[in-house]
């Protein structure tokens, strides 16, 4: 991995040092952007706190659709190795296998996939290893110091830090809560190895509205089957903690249907849980910086469009936006506000805060409305159900297994 690390004594009179844009947060967001803009040949500075991204329990599945954003910005071929690819997933709603889906779906660890990343970076762009101690932005010229001393002159600052809040408020954003405690995701290592479990890969969603809980997916992750549930609790209610006590016993009395061919759902390692807030910025629409992915709003990762949200944004900042702004002098918020109502942009996020509360509605919502939608989408899924048993009816066993 190519950086600069943080030598530990701040240089003094350090002269700056230019570039046409500076990327403060060295993760999904901002090493993509990064990687692209200096294959194209622009100056880039990408400024992270850490050396080699560390282990955290973020987005560990890539949709078919996902894999192609990769494939479009040309990421592709850095990217797909560090993941591990499957093809049938087997999905079971109502207590019953409802569907068997053939496409290609992608498993990997955050962290592996971030460092890849990083490593694959062009040797002009290097990680710096730094915080931001002060920043300055205006229409023209943004300046950054550094805990290390060193100074960056930009043109552009882009903000790519995440959930982090320490450079939005050194900016003077504010994030504005929408839904605390909105969802809860849980990810945790099943003892069994891909090669005994009875699926490729499975999605099973919740047979009862009180458990609130959407669906668990369980897939490889390299020679581990790692599952990944995703529900509407609070991290420190009564049934979190009893999750997180024995997550065995309570997966097999939630899951019955597939917890055999899932090694009985035996854990190995420990639970992860992390609570999903979806949040907005305010204040934004200012001179010279620019906030993309998490760091600008987030959703909730159920309906799995964050991934998504995140390379769209990359993708017209990098694909419109950066090469128009750079064509002319200044870097006014008037320039900025351009990516901010990018129909595309404006599109994605909209659609991934739609989804965010449909899909908490559609599990928990105990109001009329939803809960005859319920009654509707469960019906028409068990007359699905029932139609694939009636077609099957009288085909010998193996012909039928084949075509489930």
């Amino acid at each position: 991995m190519r950086s600069q690390k943080d030598p530990g004594t701040p240089a003094k009179n350090a002269e700056p040092t230019t570039v046409d844009v500076a990327i403060v947060g060295a993760g999904l967001a901002g090493t993509t952007l990064a990687t692209l803009l200096g294959r194209d040949g622009r100056k880039v500075a990408l400024i992270d706190p850490h050396q080699t991204h560390p282990d955290e329990f973020r987005a560990e599945k890539l949709g078919t659709g996902q894999g192609r954003l990769f494939e479009k910005l040309g990421l592709d071929s850095i990217v797909l190795p560090l993941m591990t690819p499957m093809d049938d997933i087997h999905v079971f709603r109502l207590g019953q296998l409802f569907a068997r889906e053939r496409r290609v779906e992608y498993g990997f660890s955050y962290g592996a996939l971030i460092n890849g990343l990083r490593a694959a970076l062009p040797p002009q762009v290097p990680v710096t290893v730094a915080k931001v101690a002060e920043i300055t932005t205006g229409p023209d010229k943004q300046r950054l110091v550094l805990n290390t001393g060193a100074i960056i002159e930009a043109r552009l600052l882009v903000v790519a830090t995440g959930h982090s809040e320490a450079v939005r408020r050194a900016i003077g954003v504010r994030r504005i809560e929408d839904s605390k405690g909105h969802s809860l995701s849980i990810g945790f290592d099943l003892a069994i190895p891909p090669s005994e479990c009875g699926f490729q890969a499975v999605t099973c969603f919740s047979s009862r509205p009180e458990d609130r809980m959407a669906y668990i997916s369980v897939f490889p992750i390299g020679g581990v089957m790692r599952a990944n549930m995703f529900g509407y609790r609070q991290a420190n209610e009564p049934w979190t903690k009893a999750f997180r006590k024995d997550p065995q016993k309570m997966l097999c009395e939630m899951m019955p249907e597939i917890a055999a061919q899932c090694g009985n759902f035996k854990v190995s390692g420990p639970v992860e849980i992390r609570p999903i807030d979806l949040t907005r910025t305010e204040g934004h629409r200012r001179d010279g910086v620019v906030f993309i992915g998490d760091a600008f709003c987030t959703t909730c990762p159920t309906p799995g469009v964050g991934i998504t949200r995140v390379m769209a944004d990359v993708d017209q900042l990098y694909s419109v936006h950066i090469p128009r702004w750079l064509e002319t002098p200044g870097m006014a918020a008037d320039k900025i506000c351009a990516f901010y109502d990018d129909p595309v942009k404006v599109a994605t996020d909209e659609d991934g805060m739609r989804v965010s509360y449909y899909a908490r509605s559609i599990t928990t919502g105990t109001g009329l409305e939803w809960r005859m939608r319920r009654l509707r989408n469960n019906t028409a899924r068990q007359l699905m159900i029932i139609g694939r048993k009636i077609r099957h009816f009288g085909q010998r066993p193996a012909a039928v297994a084949k075509m489930q």
